[in-house]
């Protein structure tokens, strides 16, 4: 069985894959969720990566699986623990050495945006029940943008299988988007779910499934 590291996006708590983590506990899987520091000032992606890592402890058997903003931790975190498979859901998906802040004009995303939405249910929410999304919304935190313009430390992408699954209804990032910064930073061709951008709530079923197949097919 496998140790499933959830990374949640900017602005959130590992809060968010509580229904994920729960599927996938209920299959005979062990889970680590932490919170990142991201309200945190004084903290920036080597700190995220860090938090994981010492979450994680000693275990072994890692798939690791971050969503949206949660991509730029995730290379990262393998680096420091031995991770045997890395999946991307709704991810945004970082060059070597890039700032966060940098990543929305170095992807060109302008060109691809959808329509914009001033409700963050509209734009992160729309597919999740009601009073699941308000507590969602309850349950955020602050996203520090203070050292969102320091470069990452990543080198170059991990040597690790990397699995990329994309949401067909995601507002926030369309689909050809993310396929084209999918085949252009990764050579990957990403398998698509159901669902806006944020599917551990709206779909956690199926999205567990998906994470427990692509873990059997990677020998865990």
């Amino acid at each position: 069985m496998a140790t499933f590291v959830l990374i949640h996006g900017a602005g959130d708590v590992g809060w968010y894959w509580h229904l994920v983590a729960a599927e996938l506990r209920a299959r005979g899987h062990e889970v680590v969720a932490p919170d990142l520091p991201c309200d945190d000032d004084t903290a920036g992606l080597p700190e995220y990566a860090d938090a994981v890592a010492a979450a994680v402890g000693d275990r072994r058997d890692l798939v690791v699986v971050a969503q949206s903003a949660g991509g730029f931790t995730a290379p990262l975190v393998c680096d420091r623990v031995p991770v045997g498979l890395l999946v991307l859901v709704a991810p945004l998906i970082p060059a070597p050495g890039e700032a966060p802040a940098d990543y929305w004009a170095h992807t060109r995303y302008g060109e691809e945006a959808g329509d914009s939405f001033d409700d963050e249910i509209a734009l992160f929410y729309q597919d999740v029940p009601p009073a699941l999304a308000a507590e969602a919304l309850s349950r955020g935190r602050r996203q520090s943008e203070a050292r969102m313009a320091e470069p990452s430390p990543l080198t170059a992408w991990p040597d690790v299988p990397t699995r990329v699954l994309l949401c067909r209804d995601d507002r926030l990032l369309p689909l050809g988007y993310v396929r084209r910064v999918a085949r252009e930073r990764l050579g990957v061709v990403p398998d698509e779910i159901d669902g806006g951008h944020t599917p551990a709530l709206s779909r956690p079923r199926e999205l567990a499934g998906r994470l427990v197949a692509y873990a059997a097919a990677a020998g865990f």
